[in-house]
């Protein structure tokens, strides 16, 4: 996440930009989307990536990505309907380990949210950190933005 005093990021600032349509229940009660869809858009982005661009087997793969940590930090509502662009960027990539830097944007490109995602890749079975396997390496690593 950019720091306090820092430029607001951009779209032009992440390599992916996932569409996301916001749903019906999605909307709270204060005719917003609620905060906690904010993670599931982030989770869903970072997700698709790894699939597509990274061949990552969610259902029978030997090495799965665990969430160790993830924050957000809101800047402006959004409600359905409407759709949302999620920017996903590597800023950390390490040996069994990658943090995420995740841009919301709206259909005006304004910034309405970011965040950190930590990804942990364990063995399937023991769940103990494992090295990223070749292919997602190189999928994360053409997603790494210089600071």
């Amino acid at each position: 996440m950019s720091d306090a005093g820092a430029a607001a990021p951009v779209p032009a600032d992440f390599p992916v930009l996932h569409p996301i349509t916001t749903r019906w229940k999605d909307n709270d009660v204060y005719g917003h989307v609620n905060n906690v869809e904010y993670y599931s858009f982030f989770d869903s982005a970072i997700n698709t990536t790894l699939i597509r661009d990274g061949g990552l087997d969610i259902e029978r793969g030997a090495v799965i990505g665990v969430c160790a940590e993830s924050r957000c930090r809101y800047h402006a509502s959004v409600s359905f309907p409407g759709t949302v662009r999620c920017g996903v960027r590597v800023d950390r990539l390490g040996r069994s380990s990658v943090t995420y830097g995740l841009g919301l944007f709206d259909e005006e490109d304004r910034l309405v949210a970011e965040g950190s995602f930590v990804h942990v890749f364990v063995d399937r079975d023991e769940r103990r950190p494992t090295p990223i396997p070749d292919r997602l390496r190189s999928a994360l690593a053409a997603l790494v933005v210089a600071s």
